[in-house]
């Protein structure tokens, strides 16, 4: 079942090589980890043509969430009420509908103490 919604900036820190990301993944079951269809196309878009199989290897251990009416619905009431980019507004969405933390490092969007549904695993 899955458990924790996790953002594009986790897997990038990850590609990065950033420690604490690849621990974080490293450390959780692929089952309780899910990804967004957003998460996916903004990694994708971030390699080379030749490096594209290795990444999707990743990325399709995840379960991937998609978006219907009812996620972009409250994707932009979300946007409206704080004022977040449209990608932002998704995962939220996302993790909100679903009941699961959204695993990201993106403070300045998402506060802890002002949104219960974000969990921040590591600082850089």
């Amino acid at each position: 079942m899955p458990e924790m919604l996790v953002d594009s900036v986790i897997l990038i820190d990850h590609f990065n090589g950033a420690g604490q990301a690849t621990q974080f993944i490293l450390d959780a079951d692929p089952e309780s980890l899910v990804i967004s269809v957003i998460t996916r196309a903004e990694i994708l878009v971030g390699f080379p043509e030749d490096k594209l199989d290795d990444v999707k290897a990743l990325l399709n251990q995840y379960k991937t969430l998609g978006i219907d009416k009812h996620i972009a619905d409250k994707a932009a009431a979300l946007r409206r009420e704080h004022g977040w980019k449209l990608p932002d507004a998704f995962q939220a969405a996302l993790s909100i509908a679903n009941k699961i933390p959204l695993i990201t490092r993106n403070t300045k969007d998402f506060d802890p103490g002002r949104h219960p549904f974000v969990h921040i695993p590591y600082q850089i």
